[in-house]
């Protein structure tokens, strides 16, 4: 491998080992504060490029697999300190390609690491393989039991694609590259293009960690290109087994149909849409609905909105503590001094969405926030419609990805559960209620489990916890598969498939399906959980089978 250079972007890709340019179409990241152009240009990958990367994953991906558990979480924790160790250099260009906060793109780099570590850590724990055994029974009657052992494996290369909201959490070392490493995939990156030299600073990284650790070429790739072609290619490629997309319901919806028009249809794990129900029943509004407003603007602006939890509709019951709530919301949104958003385009699309929407019949607006003083500024907005106007037209919902919130005004309770019953496939779904709240609560708990994948009770949706409890996902159009997450531990499950293994000579099984168990990881042995040698608990031993 070539002399690793600096901690400053260079224009470069990364295919297998090595940094390359590309030969197509030039692209640059723009600071969106001013609209300037940011050195250095990033060539797109060429078609052959493009066949490279695939070509290095394929062959990888055998290898990588058979690395086993330990090899590949000192890999993750290898990529973890190089992304520490480089903090300020991210930090930097994060901030110049997305004028986020500095505290926010330093907890950032923390939550990659973290994120990278915490896989690292189920991986030695072994309880991701899902081991099961269920030892022959030769004297079964009327029919003997054949010896069968399971564990899940990793399905292949993936292909992942960079998020414009998190220029490292959920990008190039984000959650979706990290648990396909850790499941064993070979990874290729499509860097996003708004901040593509963030994206190279942290390939060079994945890229140099991988040679530390021993890892096989093709083990990752990050590629560059405009447009949709690349991203049709890549999950159009045979070689390519799953997709990891977060971004817009069109674009996710797009490498759908790609993968599903395949001969050979793969899984698209896409988080797309949603817009983040709050729920303020009639106790908690009436104790505390100024408090409440004033909090609820504040988790509606925060990061100018653009955060996949921002609570985009609030549903209640009209009252005087509703106005209370309001009142507080609109001076809250109204005093906002408006903020930079992520591209001259995201901010455009946050105007017309919340123009479309205010435009809407029956929508008032009750409170415009300030506009800064930069080329993708965002505006918070707060709009109100009736319950019944609400339930009766799904145009309502649409996300305007940014600060804008629909307030939504419900007669009575029969009309806010008609409103709830409406609501599409969320990522979470928040309830205020106080102790007297706790019936209604009850009622509406089955149908917010229908509709969301995190349900949180006294709080605000945006801030989610990696952790191996964590749902970051929902039913569509939140994601396109509500079965998994795309944030904590069970994130590995979207990129393993389980394996059967009838009857297999003792010599040639994998190490945690062997009786005596070398790597000690828990097993469910006849259904029930157990560690340690599998003669220990009563089954059949090696030596007899």
């Amino acid at each position: 491998m070539s002399t690793p250079l600096g901690p400053r972007p260079t224009g470069s890709m990364v295919i297998g080992p090595e940094p390359v340019r590309g030969t197509g179409e030039e692209l640059r990241s723009a600071d969106p504060r001013t609209g300037t152009d940011l050195e250095p240009g990033f060539p797109a990958a060429s078609q052959e490029q493009i066949e490279r990367a695939c070509a290095l994953a394929e062959s990888a991906a055998a290898p990588f697999r058979a690395a086993g558990a330990e090899r590949r979480a000192a890999f993750l924790d290898r990529v973890a300190e190089l992304l520490d160790e480089r903090r300020e250099a991210l930090v930097e260009r994060a901030h110049a390609e997305t004028a986020l906060p500095l505290p926010r793109l330093n907890g950032e780099v923390g939550r990659t690491s973290g994120q990278l570590r915490l896989f690292a850590t189920e991986l030695r724990s072994g309880d991701w393989q899902g081991a099961r055994i269920d030892p022959g029974q030769p004297g079964r009657e009327p029919l003997p039991r054949p010896d069968i052992r399971q564990r899940r494996i990793g399905v292949g290369p993936v292909v992942v694609f960079g998020a414009s909201n998190f220029p490292l959490a959920f990008s190039t070392a984000g959650g979706d590259t990290a648990s396909a490493l850790a499941a064993g995939c070979p990874v290729i990156v499509k860097a996003h293009p708004a901040h593509l030299g963030t994206a190279e600073l942290v390939a060079r990284a994945v890229g140099e960690a991988a040679v530390e650790t021993g890892m096989p070429a093709g083990v990752f790739s990050q590629l560059v290109g405009a447009g949709h072609a690349i991203g049709s290619r890549l999950v159009g490629d045979p070689r390519i087994r799953a997709v990891g997309f977060t971004g817009s319901r069109a674009g996710g919806l797009a490498l759908a149909a790609v993968a599903a028009a395949r001969p050979v249809p793969i899984p698209v794990y896409a988080e797309m849409s949603s817009v983040n129900p709050v729920l303020l029943l009639p106790a908690a509004l009436e104790t505390r609905g100024a408090e409440l407003g004033a909090a609820f603007a504040g988790s509606l602006t925060l990061g100018a909105g653009q955060f996949c939890t921002n609570p985009g509709v609030v549903l209640a019951v009209e009252g005087p503590a509703l106005e209370a709530f309001i009142s507080a919301a609109v001076e809250a949104v109204a005093a906002d001094p408006g903020a930079t958003m992520l591209t001259t385009g995201i901010a455009e699309h946050h105007r017309t969405a919340g123009d479309t929407l205010a435009g809407a019949e029956g929508v008032t607006e009750l409170a415009r926030g300030g506009i800064a003083d930069s080329t993708a500024s965002g505006s918070a907005r707060l709009l109100s419609v009736d319950g019944a106007r609400f339930a009766a037209d799904p145009a309502l919902q649409r996300e305007a990805f940014g600060a804008t919130s629909l307030v939504v005004r419900c007669a009575d309770l029969a009309e806010l559960t008609a409103a709830v019953e409406s609501l599409e496939g969320q990522l979470t779904a928040t309830v205020h209620a106080d102790e007297a709240d706790h019936g209604l609560a009850a009622e509406l708990l089955p149908l917010l489990e229908e509709r969301a994948g995190r349900i949180l009770f006294n709080g605000w949706p945006t801030g989610v916890e990696v952790g191996h409890a964590m749902v970051h996902g929902g039913p569509f159009p939140a994601t396109t598969d509500p079965r998994t997450t795309s944030v904590g531990t069970l994130a590995i499950e979207r990129f393993l498939r389980p394996v059967a293994y009838q009857e297999v000579p003792a010599a040639l099984l994998p190490p945690e399906l062997r009786d005596d168990n070398p790597l000690d990881v828990r097993r469910r042995v006849d259904g029930e959980s157990a560690q340690g040698p599998l003669g220990a608990r009563g089954g059949t031993p090696e030596s007899t089978r």
